[in-house]
């Protein structure tokens, strides 16, 4: 492996576990990556591995807000208990730095869902919740472990 491909296999791992750890723009990293390795090599081969990629990368961002928004109007959870949840997991972060991100969502979403189906109700709606984005985060990851698997054979293949 040449320095490059070093390099690049590091920013895809960094990108895989900004997905799974919502950091930094894991899909966007994975993409950019693979990106950079095309225009250093240039050939065809490396251009379809962008592509196959690139189409991924986008499915699985298309994917993972349907599947998930489609369960959450199932179970009648709105879209603002995910904004609240979102908002405390933001605070959270600077207040426990990282897993002050996860308490604060879980936190946020069952404040929202108590004022809104009130107490007896809460739990169970926000586990419908916290199950929705676990399998927007799994769709995200599947996509970009796949992108990985495409670069990593164009590397093979160059």
């Amino acid at each position: 492996m040449s320095p490059t491909e070093i390099f690049i296999s590091i920013v895809i791992a960094v990108g895989i576990a900004g997905i799974i750890v919502p950091v930094l723009p894991g899909t966007i990293l994975v993409l950019g990556a693979i990106f950079v390795w095309t225009l250093e090599v240039g050939t065809t081969t490396a251009w379809a591995v962008f592509a196959v990629s690139a189409v991924l990368l986008v499915g699985g961002s298309v994917v993972k807000y349907l599947v998930p928004g489609r369960n959450l109007k199932t179970a009648g959870v709105p879209n603002r208990t995910l904004l609240v949840g979102a908002l405390l997991g933001f605070i959270g972060f600077f207040v426990i730095p990282v897993i002050g991100m996860f308490i604060g969502f879980v936190l946020g979403v069952y404040v929202a869902e108590r004022a809104r189906v009130g107490g007896a109700l809460a739990w169970p709606s926000t586990k419908g919740a916290l199950r929705a984005v676990g399998v927007s985060i799994l769709i995200e990851l599947v996509a970009a472990c796949l992108a990985a698997i495409v670069w990593v054979a164009g590397v093979a293949a160059t």
